[in-house]
């Protein structure tokens, strides 16, 4: 089904290069110093939400990560990705979907999000996620999330973001994750702009009964 959110992001990978977008990274630092931080083995399901075609999951392939699921809403950003990753993308478990209806197929060891979450500026779309979120991730597993921060832009795209810092992003979480680590950083962009980000780790509380 096409929606505003998914004609917009479509228009956005049909027409704009990699590198003419706010959030490209030529390497994602931050988020992989935080999944190289997580103790798990490179076999666990680690899964990209909004990963388009965000280099994450070069670098995760090159490090020797064997599961990995890329998640976005817009088609146009997971082809761009296969094609730049050639042969590697058959590695890889490509997912094009709005991620408040994503269904996962398996539990995931590390969820990662860069950017998506804070677009979902409704309660009902950020309760969704939240749901999902809680289902998809293996008890024990865990929750690594990036959103402007309260010093961050306030638009990404166009589109309304919501803002987070570490105590807001915190006890969006605290019902079913515990915090583990938090950081702000300036991410410079293509266009020599700074956007503030708050970047959190959290690890999903053990539930019994909930189990592989």
């Amino acid at each position: 089904m096409s929606t505003p959110e998914k004609r917009h992001w479509e228009n956005v990978y049909g027409t704009k290069a990699e590198d003419d977008v706010s959030w490209f990274q030529t390497y994602p630092k931050t988020s992989m110093d935080f999944v190289e931080s997580l103790p798990v083995d490179l076999s666990a399901n680690i899964i990209d939400i909004g990963g388009g075609d965000s280099r994450l999951v070069d670098a995760l392939l090159e490090k020797g990560y064997q599961n990995i699921w890329v998640l976005d809403i817009s088609a146009a950003s997971i082809e761009k990705a296969r094609k730049r990753l050639g042969a590697n993308a058959a590695k890889v478990h490509w997912i094009v979907s709005d991620v408040t209806e994503f269904t996962p197929p398996v539990k995931y060891r590390v969820w990662h999000d860069r950017a998506a979450f804070h677009f979902l500026t409704t309660g009902d779309k950020i309760t969704r996620y939240l749901s999902i979120a809680e289902d998809a991730i293996h008890p024990g597993g865990y929750l690594v999330l990036g959103t402007f921060s309260e010093n961050g832009p306030t638009k990404c795209s166009g589109l309304e973001i919501k803002q987070y810092s570490e105590t807001s992003m915190t006890t969006q979480f605290e019902s079913s994750f515990e915090k583990l680590q938090c950081i702000t950083e300036d991410h410079q962009t293509p266009f020599n702009t700074t956007q503030n980000f708050t970047f959190c780790s959290f690890r999903r509380n053990n539930k019994a009964g909930n189990i592989e």
